[in-house]
Parts: C-alpha cells; structure tokens; sequence
C-alpha cells in the first residue's frame, strides 16, 4: 500500500466534503438523514476504535497500515459526519452504543493470527454494510449528506478493494 498517496487522497477528499456541505447547511434533515448519521457516526466510531487495537496487536505490516489507515481515514469521515449534523440539529452519540462496544470487547478478546483474521472479517463486514448506506444517502438525502455521502462512498469502496487484497 502506498500511505503516502492514501493519507493525501483521503485528506482531500474530506476537505471536498467540508466546503460542499457549507452550502447546504441551511437545508433541514430529513429523518433519513436522521437513521443515517445514527448508523454510520456508530459504525465509523467502532472502525477507529477497532483499528486502534489493530495499530496495537496486528503483526502483519499490511494489517498494520490498513489499521493507520482505518484510524485516519474514519477519523476525518467521522470528524465531518458530526460537523454536518451539528449544523443540522442531528445529535451524534460520542460513545459506541452496545452492540458495538460488544463487538470491540469480542475483537479484544482476541489474538495472533485469530485476531488480524477476525479484524479483517469485521471489518469486510462492516464496510460492506457501510458501503449500502453510503450509497444509499448519496441519492436519496438531503444535498449536504448527498455530497458527504458520495465523497464517503469512494472512500470506503477504496477501502473494501484494500480488505480483499489482505484475504
């Protein structure tokens, strides 16, 4: 993988984000949008939170910098998801909710080689559902979660290609 190239690819795009979503701040969110940003600020939070764990226990360099990767990447994403609901009245949870604190202790439960193999499926699993409701939103929100979604979407589908190059 080239971090470098990630890091900067992905820095940008949440900077595309950032400026297209100021333009639609004033557009009410719909409770699509509301279902949404509780769905995918839960998943994006987890994303992080597991790939610290990752940074931590993966003894594969590939697992370890798709990890760094996931850390940055959902950082940013997670960053601009809560500026766009905060500017649409959207409350967005600052812990994982049950299921995903469940989820995180059941990854922790783990190690060596069962670990990476179990992050790795997580978060194929994860991303693949993620990926539905980017789409998803990208067509059917409102024009700020439309923009941030679509924006969102590459970045995912980037890296679901860099999960199916670890099986």
């Amino acid at each position: 993988m080239n971090m470098r190239f990630t890091l900067v690819g992905s820095s940008a795009a949440v900077l595309a984000l950032s400026l297209a979503s100021v333009l639609y701040a004033l557009e009410p969110a719909s409770d699509a949008d509301k279902t949404f940003v509780g769905k995918v600020s839960q998943g994006g939070m987890y994303e992080v939170e597991a790939s610290k764990v990752a940074e931590e226990r993966a003894s594969s360099p590939d697992v370890k910098d798709l990890s760094i990767t996931e850390v940055h990447d959902h950082s940013l994403v997670n960053r601009e998801l809560k500026r766009i609901a905060t500017l649409k009245g959207i409350p967005v949870a600052a812990t994982l909710n049950a299921e995903f604190q469940q989820r995180l202790e059941k990854l922790k439960s783990v190690s060596g080689p069962e670990f990476e193999a179990a992050y790795i499926a997580d978060m194929q699993a994860i991303h693949d559902k993620d990926e539905k409701l980017f789409a998803a939103e990208a067509t059917e929100g409102s024009d700020a979660f439309k923009t941030f979604a679509h924006q969102t979407d590459l970045i995912v589908k980037r890296h679901i290609g860099a999960l199916h190059g670890l099986d």
